[in-house]
This record gives structure tokens, C-alpha cells and sequence, in this order.
């Protein structure tokens, strides 16, 4: 009865972690697709602008990049440390 409580505990780890990636994937595709749409926008509107939009731009990015990447280490401990 042991070995069928260690595999389904490592079976929701596994699902736990699938979920995590998923979930966690969905806010910085969103929000980072946003910011770049929002930045083309201001440059086409702007040119001259376009530099300072393309460096905010990236400084954005990588910040709501973070929490895919914070998803990512969440799962990666439910995978190895369960």
C-alpha cells in the first residue's frame, strides 16, 4: 500500500507541475504581448520616440518575464523535490 501512496503522490507532483507551467505561462504571454503591441503603436505614431519606447520596452518585457521564470522554478522543485 506504500509504493501506490509514493506513486500517486509523484502523479500530482507531475500534474502539479504541468499545471504550474501552463497557469504561469498565460500572464507573461499576455502582458508581454501587450507591452510590444503597445510599443510598436507609440513608435509608429512617434519615430522619433522609438528608442526610448524600445528601451522601456525590454525593461518590461524582462520584469513580467520573471514571473514565468518564477513558475518555472516552482515547477521544477514539485518535479525534483517530490
Amino acid at each position: 500500500m506504500e509504493i501506490f501512496n509514493e506513486y500517486f503522490v509523484r502523479a500530482c507532483a507531475m500534474l502539479a507541475a504541468g499545471l504550474c507551467m501552463g497557469i504561469g505561462a498565460i500572464g507573461p504571454a499576455l502582458g508581454e504581448g501587450n507591452a510590444v503591441s503597445h510599443a510598436l503603436e507609440g513608435m509608429a505614431r512617434q519615430p522619433e520616440a522609438a528608442s526610448n519606447l524600445r528601451t522601456n520596452m525590454i525593461l518590461g518585457c524582462a520584469i513580467t518575464e520573471t514571473t514565468g521564470i518564477y513558475s518555472l522554478v516552482v515547477a521544477l522543485l514539485l518535479i525534483f523535490a517530490s
